[in-house]
């Protein structure tokens, strides 16, 4: 197995523990890597050598123009060695081949998007209604930033966040999900080689008691950016405002997928399965819910099921493999629970549920592509994210129902809308409550667009020009040009 170690101020070195953990190969069951298990003092290090480099030294001093040259060159080093990478993250987290290098060949595009934008930020000359004064803004990054990333998309989330906010001249301490570090871990060794000063880009790995918890909590982060779950997306915010600490937080969904009569049909059954059993649904935008109207339930879920039913399962290194493993055996786990509570709710089963029995899935952590078909919109499988190949079929009689539907549910991240009425594509998403939403299309990102979330899907908004602002702060400038003090005791 290969032995990993944590990036600190420029150097790879072994945690204080001196102790590692194995990372498991979901596809094998089986342990691929040793990654270093770290503790409240690495975090310390590595914290602290991201404070001297934001405030001292050649990152502090450098001209945006040159940080973004460095993004740049990020940015065609990643392209170089993203088969490597892509190879990295699918032994890692079970992810098929065919999206892991489609993602590794579109993640340079971030580095060179906020490479391109890193001397694009701007302040303003204010016109004032007081005369005598000058006023100006300056946005002025906001310092070292804690970025913590999921398991099911390690390089292409953190992309979401490091590439913004090195653009805005922060630092970073990268803490990358216990069951997916090794693709981040030799992701950072690219740093270096692109010219970034130590301790800009440091990664510390290990458990979120050790490293997580201390991270958050350190007096010199000033920033905290996670995608993950609710829960713990709940506890970072609760902990960072202790401190008053800005907070960027992309969380979970349950995001209906709606198809109405007059919708292409054959197009909408490729959405609901990509908003489904793409990447196994272990995806916070994944089409959890899907909303049918009355008048082509049975015909739609007909051709549902009969094109999940062809959904080839296996290695996922494989470039013909469709739906590959569940990551973690934890989250194995609680899928196959969930399959448990929908039949206990009254759920009527219509494919799956329950492992994988398939040869080609060997000793895997596959479960069947599940669909349940009328489904209650209060069931748990209904409100709860499930993270994983389940799929809830909701009926409804007309758009209000549809929204009704859509909005009921304290998760509001994305949503997809089936129709050939444009009047309608524009009515549903203004009032679909989430922050984005897929008119006769589902699962599409671009580092151009703000990705986000209403509701208990998060805080603040990744990708696009509205990331960038995420890792700053404004400071108004006052200039006296002339005015004169009339009376110092009173507010000028």
């Amino acid at each position: 197995m290969q032995r990993y170690q944590m990036y600190i101020d420029g150097r790879s070195v072994d945690p204080a523990s001196n102790r590692w953990f194995e990372s498991y190969n979901p596809y094998t069951s089986e342990p691929w890597a040793e990654i270093p298990e770290g503790t409240a003092a690495d975090v310390d290090i590595a914290v602290q050598a991201a404070h001297k480099a934001f405030s001292e030294g050649p990152w502090a001093t450098m001209t945006a123009s040159q940080r973004g040259m460095l993004l740049h060159r990020l940015g065609d080093l990643i392209a170089r060695d993203a088969r490597k990478l892509a190879e990295i993250e699918v032994r890692d987290n079970g992810k098929l081949i065919a999206e892991m290098q489609g993602q590794l060949n579109y993640i340079p595009q971030w580095y060179y998007y906020f490479g391109g934008a890193a001397d694009k930020i701007q302040g303003a000359v204010i016109p004032l209604d007081k005369k005598g004064y000058f006023n100006f803004t300056r946005h002025e990054p906001v310092g070292v930033v804690a970025v913590i990333t999921p398991w099911n998309s390690p390089l292409l989330l953190g992309a979401w966040k490091i590439a913004p906010a090195l653009a805005a001249g922060c630092t970073v301490v990268i803490k990358p999900s216990e069951f997916t570090s090794a693709s981040t871990l030799e992701f950072v060794k690219l740093f270096e080689e692109a010219g970034f000063p130590p301790g800009v880009v440091n990664v510390v790995t290990g458990f979120g008691k050790e490293v997580g918890s201390p991270l958050v909590e350190h007096p010199l982060v000033k920033k905290i950016t996670f995608t993950g779950s609710d829960a713990t997306g709940r506890h970072i915010n609760e902990q960072a405002a202790k401190h008053f600490k800005h907070v960027s937080l992309e969380l979970g969904g349950k995001s209906p997928n709606i198809v109405f009569a007059d919708a292409n049909l054959d197009d909408a059954v490729n959405g609901a399965v990509s908003g489904i059993f793409a990447a196994t649904g272990q995806t916070c935008i994944a089409g959890s819910r899907l909303l049918l109207q009355d008048s082509i339930y049975d015909s739609f879920v007909e051709r549902l099921l009969a094109l999940a039913r062809t959904a080839r399962m296996g290695d996922p290194m494989q470039a013909d493999t469709q739906v590959g493993p569940v990551t973690t055996q934890p989250q194995y786990k609680k899928v196959l629970e969930y399959i448990d509570i929908a039949r206990g709710e009254g759920a009527k089963l219509l494919l799956g549920g329950g492992p994988s029995n398939r040869k080609e899935c060997g000793k895997g952590w596959f479960i069947e592509p599940t669909i349940f078909g009328e489904v209650d919109n209060q069931m748990r499988i209904a409100q709860e994210e499930v993270f994983g190949p389940l799929l809830s079929i909701i009926r409804f009689k007309d758009e209000d129902d549809a929204v009704r539907i859509a909005n009921d549910s304290r998760f509001g991240l994305g949503s997809g809308v089936w129709t050939s009425d444009i009047a309608r594509a524009f009515r549903m998403s203004e009032r679909i409550q989430a922050g984005m939403v897929w008119v006769n299309s589902y699962r599409a990102v671009s580092y151009m667009s703000p990705f986000g979330g209403y509701k208990d899907s998060g805080i603040g908004r990744e990708n696009g020009i509205d990331a960038i602002r995420e890792y700053l702060q404004v400071k108004s400038i006052w200039i006296n040009s002339g005015a004169v003090t009339a009376n110092p005791f009173v507010l000028r």
